[in-house]
């Protein structure tokens, strides 16, 4: 949209329909899909001071006459953002339900909350009577998103539904709600100030206005730093208990993605110890896809964990004293990559039905456990095989836990020489003075569980 032919433009300022118009125009190429009504759809409200727009909030300014506007800097600002996201459809993350969903909440002060917004919109639409209200026109639309475009839902077993977003889309929405929380918490600290002032001696009245900040979340809101091992050597158990521990973790950048906001403290449930702050994207991607307290399905998730982006995740998984002086991973994470990497040779493939001379793995990779890592000798993986076409090729391995270990330490060391440098037996300094046993999974559908 040209420069001179936007319509309502006074003094940098533009009206709601007009940014509306502009926001489509400008993100009419984006890979993440825009919504048409980001400005005057629920959830925005131009009333509250400020309107979301990908991930920058944009401060909402009542012109004269009474009308909203604006400013139109700002609003190409964000549509730059957006248009450089770039998304990748197949790399999805699992954003519900889950039976603890109300619990992830913490952000008392964020209206956005998109997670919950989607639940709620999404069971609405089973809903007869609601549905055709809810269809009739309706952008479905988050911090200028069209989140409906993109979504993925899945059955499994014709029972439950999970729904499932891009990554790069997750990401965009919880930087959004971490900046709509900082600039709600400016907000308060602005009316705070101007309280006290008023309540302060008229030096002081002058000297505060000769100081006043702007309205800016920028100026506000200190920006997020990295994380460098600040919480080293800390339990778990003892962080999580203390106040202010959430909003001093979203200070932080996700310790993984070192791009998202961190939402949440990763930890071993093995050792209690705390790993980094991370964003709810990683956290989700780290989880294993629990069937039972010891049944895991080796979910295609687990080729970013082993293959990509190995390093970076054998780092942080060795950020727990016990896992890196043990050159060991958590239960869980050792039982999928014993499928996923020791036992893969052994997995059968099926001729492609379409034709084609490559050959496709069979069926679904799936590892249990008996016993646990605190009796290694009794301890036994079984790696087997779901939902084969053929019905055959059930159980491909029975691993003894230390074998299992053994193996992870050798391919350690071939896979990231740096970390298996700072792991084993003799670095001794952070070993934990009593091991903890394993931690199960009784919701098998929790988001914090590693």
């Amino acid at each position: 949209m040209s420069e001179g032919v936007i319509p309502g433009r006074t003094g940098g300022l533009i009206t709601l329909g007009a940014a509306d118009a502009l926001w489509a125009g400008l993100t009419a190429g984006s890979a993440v899909p825009a919504a048409s009504a980001a400005f005057t759809c629920s959830p925005a409200d131009a009333q509250a001071g400020y309107v979301l727009l990908g991930s920058r909030v944009v401060a909402t300014v009542k012109a004269s006459g009474g009308q909203w506007s604006v400013p139109e800097v700002e609003v190409r600002r964000a549509a730059a953002e957006l248009n450089a996201v770039e998304m990748d459809r197949q790399d999805l993350v699992r954003i519900g339900p889950f039976r603890d969903g109300q619990k992830q909440e913490h952000n008392e002060g964020t209206t956005l909350r998109w997670r919950q917004r989607i639940a709620r919109e999404l069971q609405e639409l089973d809903k007869p009577e609601r549905a055709a209200r809810c269809d009739a026109g309706r952008p479905y639309q988050l911090a200028g998103i069209d989140w409906r475009r993109i979504l993925v839902e899945e059955t499994r077993d014709r029972t439950a539904r999970t729904w499932w977003l891009p990554r790069a889309v997750v990401r965009l929405l919880d930087v959004a709600e971490h900046a709509e929380t900082r600039w709600l918490q400016a907000a308060r600290t602005r009316q705070e100030n101007a309280a006290v002032t008023e309540s302060t001696s008229h030096h002081r009245q002058a000297r505060a206005a000769g100081g006043r900040q702007t309205t800016s979340p920028e100026c506000l809101a200190a920006p997020l730093r990295p994380y460098n091992e600040e919480l080293k050597g800390h339990l778990y158990s003892v962080l999580s208990r203390k106040p202010g521990t959430s909003r001093k973790v979203a200070e932080w950048t996700c310790a993984i993605c070192r791009t998202a906001p961190a939402a949440v403290l990763d930890h071993c449930h093995e050792h209690g110890y705390v790993r980094a702050p991370v964003c709810h994207s990683c956290n989700t991607q780290e989880r294993p896809d629990h069937l039972y307290s010891n049944d895991i399905r080796v979910a295609n998730h687990y080729t970013r964990l082993f293959h990509t982006h190995t390093a970076d995740w054998l780092r942080h998984w060795h950020r727990c004293p016990g896992c890196r002086t043990r050159t060991t991973l958590p239960l869980p994470h050792l039982a999928a990559w014993t499928a996923h990497i020791a036992c893969r040779s052994l997995r059968p493939t099926h001729r492609d039905p379409r034709g084609s001379r490559a050959r496709k793995p069979c069926g679904v990779l799936r590892v249990s456990w008996t016993g646990s890592q605190s009796t290694p000798r009794s301890c036994l993986l079984t790696v087997a095989v779901d939902f084969c076409p053929t019905g055959e090729h059930r159980v491909l391995a029975r691993v003894p836990y230390r074998e299992a270990a053994g193996r992870f330490g050798t391919w350690l060391a071939e896979t990231a020489p740096a970390v298996a440098a700072a792991a084993g037996p003799d670095r001794l300094d952070g070993l934990p003075t009593r091991f903890r046993p394993v931690i199960a999974d009784t919701s098998s559908e929790g988001l914090a569980l590693f």
